[in-house]
């Protein structure tokens, strides 16, 4: 699996190359039934049959202790809002259910309930069904991670994250989180169907069957994932690294062309397109490949960032400026990226300059706790405008996740 990168739908999901934008490459869109098959051990042809696992409606299906834990937990004579905040208090709080973190730890509602210990999507599945329970209105978000650029060889981390977004009848939202990510790590949100969040379910369970080495299971929840939602591109990325594992190579070309015909900017199905034809010797497509990623990096406005934090952590500001100007052009309304260049020119010290685009960052700013962080950077500019000596200021990387508009983190 050196070559080919897979996705799992929780925290780390696989490094892949620097791919952004690159248009998608023509395949015709098959039905599921017409999937190749899979060689196993001894020769055996594995065919894609019904649903094998748990649809959304088993995911979320709750005992009657869960039933007891919400009836206990969250009045139903309290107000939504209430309920929301007394049973988030009783499903993290070490006085009712006291639930752990434990990144490995796939499973239902149910299971996440009764080991009390779950990673973000098992949590999701876990608080959806207790809120329901509750009468409350909780549906899975998905939380795209912007990519992140290593020191060596200029190869993205991708990272995929899911919990759970609940909405007032008042229109207000509120963001539950087992594990929160950073808000300058979150580059989009969206809602998920139930079906979807059964699929991503399925998918970690495909990721780790084939992490062990159990290639034929690995493909059959693979395969079952896809029925249940086929347009996610990383089912496809990933049913083609279990074809990989099985050296079906002209079935992995296929899947992750299934895949970028569902999203052209699917980064690690276009890396390993690039890949598997490098080591197929297909070498004028690959590199047809390697000229379109380069192209389309430098138009992703995370990776001229990135450059920019080399700069700024060993103190060249000149540098730094001139790559968040870069980012900026690409993507100018974004906070931290504001927040990021009134810094560089605090430390090039020119202060109003600084200023203007700390105030341009508060005011973009979706969560509260940017907007503190932002003015506290800009107290200090102000500050040092006065000839106060105020403290170094510091990129802004601190926060919580970003979700729709407008939303609260519990």
């Amino acid at each position: 699996m050196a070559a080919s990168r897979y996705l799992r739908s929780c925290s780390i999901v696989g490094v892949v190359g620097m791919l952004i934008g690159c248009a998608a490459m023509t395949a015709p869109r098959l039905d599921l039934a017409t999937l190749p098959a899979l060689r196993a051990e001894g020769g055996i042809l594995l065919q894609p049959g019904e649903s094998l696992q748990p649809h959304a409606e088993v995911l979320l299906a709750l005992t009657p202790q869960m039933r007891d834990f919400v009836g206990r937990y969250a009045l139903r004579e309290a107000s939504q809002r209430q309920r929301l905040h007394d049973l988030h208090d009783a499903v993290r709080g070490a006085g009712a259910l006291g639930l752990r973190y434990d990144p490995g730890a796939d499973g239902t509602a149910s299971s996440a309930f009764a080991d009390a210990q779950a990673n973000c999507l098992s949590f999701a599945h876990l608080f959806v069904a207790l809120a329901r329970e509750a009468g409350l209105a909780a549906r899975y978000q998905w939380l795209d991670v912007r990519p992140r650029w290593t020191r060596v060889g200029e190869r993205v981390t991708v990272t995929l994250h899911v919990n759970v977004m609940v909405q007032m009848p008042n229109g207000e939202q509120f963001m539950v989180d087992i594990d929160p990510l950073q808000s300058r790590d979150i580059a989009a949100s969206r809602l998920l169907t139930d079906r979807e969040a059964a699929a991503l379910h399925e998918n970690n369970i495909a990721m780790s069957e084939l992490a062990q080495g159990n290639l034929a299971e690995a493909w059959a929840h693979g395969v079952n994932a896809l029925w249940l939602s086929p347009d996610l591109p990383l089912l496809w990325v990933n049913l083609g690294a279990i074809y990989r594992q099985a050296e079906q190579w002209d079935a992995v070309e296929w899947a992750l062309l299934q895949a970028l015909q569902r999203d052209g900017n699917e980064r690690s199905a276009m890396n390993n397109l690039a890949l598997l034809y490098g080591d197929r010797g297909r070498i004028a497509e690959r590199d047809q490949w390697l000229a379109k990623i380069e192209y389309h990096r430098k138009r992703n406005p995370y990776y001229h960032a990135w450059r920019g934090d080399l700069a700024a952590e060993r103190g060249d500001w000149a540098a730094a400026r001139e790559h968040y100007a870069r980012a900026m052009a690409l993507q100018p309304a974004d906070s931290e990226l504001l927040a990021a260049m009134g810094i560089v020119h605090y430390q090039l010290q020119q202060y109003s300059k600084a200023e203007l685009l700390l105030e341009q960052a508060i005011a973009g700013a979706t969560l509260h706790s940017d907007r503190l962080s932002y003015a506290l950077q800009l107290k200090r500019v102000k500050q040092r405008q006065l000839g106060a000596g105020s403290r170094e200021a510091r990129l802004p990387g601190a926060g919580q996740p970003l979700g729709e508009e407008g939303s609260t983190r519990i």
